[in-house]
């Protein structure tokens, strides 16, 4: 079972900014947190955040909200709830995709980097653009391009302000997969389904030692693994594939998640 979200954002506005682009408001970030939430306490076994389709992704946040912050005070707060609210798919247990075939710009592209993986179109175009605003990412979206793409290059994506291309963000280690344009999100889903119909509790792991390790590092995963993998051996999946493999061969085993 897949659980799949489009952008939760607000689109009553005459500005003439406003849709399609799709921009993150105080409501989009709570419901970022609902939906964290409603994922965690289903027995969903993936979990996919896409856009409606179109040129546009999101264009991130709304820059008028920034008018409500007066001082750094205030600012410090405002960076902290953004952080965990844009962060809320990394705390999703199961894993997590977004598929994006658009511009995605700022917070969306912040949340998806909280995502597991992204699957991009060709026609994706990625941007952390706060410069033009004289601000830096302040939603987790710097330490997690160095994360995927290095310092380096995250400072370059950041300084530069910059819009770039999907094939760019192939290249550096962010996006995971790169689709044609022509039925992308149909081939991106195919993978999702392949993982979501596989042994989820050991996706589950799998996920929890590649965070422990980014966290805290090879060592501190390498303490903290048999106590992440080895309760898999009371699980209805690793007893019943290990039955299918020995009597069946490899590949034969379905999955159900428990």
């Amino acid at each position: 079972m897949t659980r799949s979200s489009s952008n939760a954002t607000s689109t009553s506005s005459s500005r003439p900014y406003d849709p399609p682009l799709g921009l993150f408001r105080e409501r989009t970030f709570e419901q970022l947190a609902e939906i964290r939430d409603e994922v965690n306490a289903s027995d969903a076994r993936a979990f996919v955040w896409k856009g409606a389709g179109g040129k546009v992704f999101s264009g991130g946040v709304d820059v008028e909200g920034f008018t409500r912050i007066k001082n750094g005070e205030e600012g410090i707060k405002a960076a902290g709830e953004g952080v965990y609210q844009l962060s809320a798919f990394e705390r999703i247990e199961i894993p997590t995709f977004a598929l994006v075939e658009g511009l995605c710009l700022t917070a969306a592209f912040e949340a998806a980097l909280a995502c597991d993986m992204i699957f991009a179109s060709e026609k994706a175009k990625f941007g952390l653009v706060e410069r033009v605003v004289a601000l830096t990412p302040f939603g987790g979206g710097v330490q997690r391009m160095a994360e995927r793409a290095g310092a380096a290059r995250a400072r370059e994506f950041v300084y530069s302000g910059d819009v770039y291309d999907a094939q760019t963000m192939h290249e550096w280690g962010v996006v995971n997969r790169l689709y044609p344009a022509d039925g992308m999100l149909d081939e991106a889903m195919k993978f999702v389904h392949h993982v979501a119909n596989g042994p989820t509790q050991a996706n589950i792991a799998t996920k929890r030692i590649v965070r422990k390790v980014l966290d805290e590092g090879v060592e501190a995963a390498d303490a903290a693994t048999g106590e992440i993998a080895g309760p898999l051996f009371d699980t209805e999946d690793l007893k019943n594939a290990v039955q299918s493999f020995l009597s069946e061969g490899p590949g034969k085993a379905t999955y159900t998640g428990r």
